[in-house]
């Protein structure tokens, strides 16, 4: 009988020490597969911050990331921008110095091989800022400016597409140039200056309109004087210093001798008057 009770509890210690490393090798395997496992094959707790992918070439992307234990893939739908060349990353999700875990994958936009077409917009008869606006909506750049003599001012005459006008509707690949043939603010018919020297102030302004001259900066000074041709005793031509009355005009410019353009501006010298004795021209003329 001992014999037997003496087995029974050596089995039964066996049974417990048994016990005991099987639950302490379970808890082992728990902890391994949690804290060394785990970490390993999804690096849980560790992140990488995104490095900024746009404009690089859709040939050096795989080699960048790898580099960087992250992944790309291509989206799609395809953007366009002139900056950068055909399959160069445009965009990309998630965004730049974002924090990822590691072997993250990239979603990338790629430049189109081919621009999109857009439609020439009509941008003849539209002030240049108003055109420059329309060509940047539309993806198109402002090229080359011309100004070309013509009252209006700031005013597109023309358009062009690489030295050839370029009708509207007419279909262009986005990021291309547009040159503008631009009103300068002035006409092209040249001619003869006008004497205006010894006319009131009223008149100068009066006749300047008349031949579409502007009045440009008027000065007023003390006195003024003319040469006035005349005859000496001998019949030989002299010319007279001759001073100038109050409210006229004694220098121009450009002189007489010189041409004139239509809308160019003239400036005008005149002495001045004392303003009981002679009505000074409103500051809306002499604009």
């Amino acid at each position: 009988m001992e014999e037997i009770e003496a087995k029974k509890k050596t089995t039964k210690k066996q049974f417990l020490i048994h016990l005991g490393l099987a639950i302490a090798t379970l808890i082992f395997m728990v902890y391994a597969i949690f804290n060394i496992y785990f970490p390993i094959v999804t690096n849980h707790g560790e992140s990488m911050t995104v490095p900024n992918l746009e404009g690089i070439m859709i040939e050096d992307l795989e080699e960048f990331l790898e580099e960087r234990d992250l992944r790309y893939a291509v989206e799609p739908d395809s953007g366009y921008s002139a900056k950068y060349p055909a399959l160069a990353v445009l965009k990309q999700f998630p965004l730049p110095n974002s924090k990822v875990k590691q072997n993250r994958k990239i979603y990338v936009t790629l430049n189109a091989k081919q621009p999109p077409v857009v439609k020439m917009p009509s941008l003849t008869g539209r002030s240049l800022k108003n055109a420059q606006l329309e060509l940047r909506s539309l993806g198109l750049s402002l090229g080359e400016i011309r100004y070309k003599p013509d009252f209006a001012l700031n005013t597109i005459l023309e358009q062009y597409h690489q030295g050839k006008k370029i009708a509207s509707g007419s279909e262009i690949a986005k990021g291309s140039k547009i040159d503008f043939e631009v009103a300068d603010g002035l006409g092209n018919q040249n001619f003869q200056m006008l004497n205006l020297k010894n006319l009131s102030l009223d008149e100068a302004i009066f006749v300047l309109r008349g031949y579409g001259l502007k009045v440009g900066d008027v000065f007023y000074e003390n006195e003024g004087f003319i040469n006035k041709e005349t005859k000496d005793d001998l019949g030989e031509t002299v010319y007279k210093k001759t001073p100038v009355k109050g409210g006229h005009v004694f220098k121009q410019s450009p002189n007489a001798e010189n041409s004139a353009r239509i809308g160019q501006s003239i400036d005008l010298w005149v002495v001045e008057v004392d303003s009981t004795t002679l009505e000074t021209p409103s500051l809306e003329i002499a604009q």
